[in-house]
């Protein structure tokens, strides 16, 4: 079998330029001009931009959970998609695997996000993670403090059970003639009411660095239910084989479908009839890139089920003292939230939501907007089909959240309103967006990412002329050395918004090269 030799860069250079050209004619060579000549620009091809993505519609939540949304956006100067999305994993871990949607027939989802926001480093991500999580925490604590004095005594009447089911062992051991028969039933039963004892274990909610091994226990111990909460993304080179080296992703599968989870190991054996994980992770915008390349992660599924937002950093532009959230909304919102966990917590069998009349039209005449798109030769969400397909069921889930969320103390005695639908419909619009945006940059060239952030450079800072070490200055978040520059520059010039300009006479040394900039994007705006 034979390998086909790699283009030159020429080449590549070539059918990308073609590629982005698309319909436009380059009618002239953009390079150094010569000394003292005139040279009119040309119109430039356009570089894909990036879409203006809609902001996080804070106002479909629950008004409790939408104005701490709205609040702690403004307090921590962060766009509102973030604190929105982690909300939403906030209510997930509340209710996840504890109610189920019905929406017709045998179709029932739960109630469990995978929800993923990608934002820069020095975006503030820790800070309003920790705020919306506490409320869990406090409930977590609440539940074992709960907890505890039922576990003391189960285990105190274990030992006591432990030493009569020893005791009786031992008679039956001795016994002999008529009275062994009834020593050893006597010590069988014993025994049984051993292992009928059962120990609680400590209520646990939330996860945030662990191995899927680890989870897999975690859930099983906590009836199925658990949280995967973070500021970072490490939980994916976990999942990609950190530390075992092979991908194992079955449990993060199965604990977004609620399906059957058994785990065969050589000491212990693990079931979990309706596993139920919530995934809330704000990581860095590289991260929605890398694991787009991570073996299995979109072949298997696992970026088909995650609800995706790319917010804009508005580092830069943030006001220094803004005001702080008002105590009564962060008192409402830690209040209801923590009370969500502590009433739900203890459904064993998950709670049944039904759809009203009118909830259930609108869900229908969406599904009917949706099936369209899915189409391979003209739907807009054909290319990226293996997440479109699960939208649907992400609406009704978020649907049952927003439900939950609204009737904190009763929602499985009320059906979910037109108007529940309606916000939730709005948020899967919302995520539809997002989503198109993050599978894009999944699969986006490097070179025409990087010329992007250069040209958003200049947009942003209008200058006529720039050297490279210009550049690299403003930008070295994004690029270490000044040489990684050069793809993007090169890829600006060959489109025709840059242009390079000769040496100055009687430099020494390598001076930094200088452009000049298309008038565009040099004109004061």
């Amino acid at each position: 079998m034979t390998t086909a030799t790699p283009p030159e860069p020429s080449e590549r250079a070539a059918a990308l330029l073609s590629s982005l050209a698309a319909d436009h004619v380059i009618t002239a060579i953009h390079g150094q001009p010569a000394p003292g000549a005139s040279i009119e620009w040309e119109t430039p091809v356009p570089l894909t931009a990036r879409p203006m993505l809609p902001a996080f519609p804070a106002h479909t939540l629950p008004s409790w959970a939408g104005q701490f949304t709205a609040a702690l956006a403004e307090e921590t100067q962060t766009p509102t998609d973030l604190a929105g999305c982690i909300v939403l994993a906030a209510l997930s871990t509340a209710a996840g695997g504890r109610a189920l949607v019905n929406v017709r027939g045998t179709w029932r989802e739960p109630v469990n996000l995978f929800v993923v926001v990608a934002m820069p480093p020095g975006s503030r991500k820790s800070p309003v993670f920790r705020a919306i999580v506490a409320p869990l925490q406090a409930a977590e604590k609440a539940l074992q403090a709960q907890t505890k004095p039922l576990i003391t005594e189960a285990m105190l009447t274990q030992r006591v059970a432990q030493e009569a089911a020893d005791k009786a062992a031992r008679t039956a051991a001795h016994a002999r003639g008529e009275n062994a028969d009834t020593a050893l039933a006597e010590a069988q039963s014993a025994a049984l009411a051993v292992e009928d004892i059962a120990v609680p274990v400590e209520p646990r909610l939330i996860a945030d660095d662990i191995t899927p091994e680890a989870a897999a226990t975690l859930l099983a111990e906590q009836g199925g239910r658990l949280a995967v909460l973070s500021a970072e993304g490490g939980i994916f080179a976990t999942l990609a084989g950190r530390y075992s080296g092979v991908a194992n992703l079955d449990l993060f599968l199965k604990g977004h479908a609620g399906d059957l989870l058994i785990v065969d190991r050589r000491n212990r054996r693990e079931r979990i009839d309706h596993a139920a994980l919530t995934l809330g992770l704000a990581v860095q915008p590289d991260i929605v890139t890398e694991i787009a390349g991570s073996p299995g992660f979109r072949g298997k599924g696992l970026l088909g089920r995650i609800l995706y937002s790319l917010p804009p950093s508005n580092v830069g532009f943030r006001r220094i003292d803004p005001p702080p959230i008002p105590e009564s909304v962060s008192a409402a919102y830690a209040t209801n939230l923590e009370r969500l966990v502590l009433t739900m917590h203890g459904w064993d069998d998950p709670a049944q939501l039904v759809l009203s009349p009118e909830a259930g039209e609108l869900f229908h005449q969406q599904r009917e907007r949706t099936e369209p798109r899915l189409r391979p030769d003209a739907g807009d969400l054909s290319h990226i089909a293996d997440w479109a397909a699960k939208f649907d069921g992400a609406v009704a889930r978020i649907a049952g959240l927003l439900h939950l969320a609204a009737h904190v103390g009763d929602g499985w005695r009320r059906p979910i309103s037109a108007d529940t639908m309606t916000a939730a419909m709005e948020l899967g619009e919302y995520f539809t967006t997002h989503a198109l945006a993050a599978f894009d940059a999944m699969g986006q060239d490097p070179n025409v990412t990087a010329a992007r952030t250069v040209h958003e450079w200049l947009s942003r800072t209008r200058p006529e002329h720039f050297t490279r070490r210009d550049a690299h200055r403003a930008l070295q978040r994004h690029f270490k050395k000044a040489a990684d520059l050069d793809p993007a520059v090169e890829l600006l010039e060959q489109l025709g918004w840059i242009r390079r300009e000769p040496d100055p006479t009687g430099t020494r040394g390598n001076p930094s090269p200088r452009y000049a900039v298309h008038p565009d994007l040099s004109t004061p705006v």
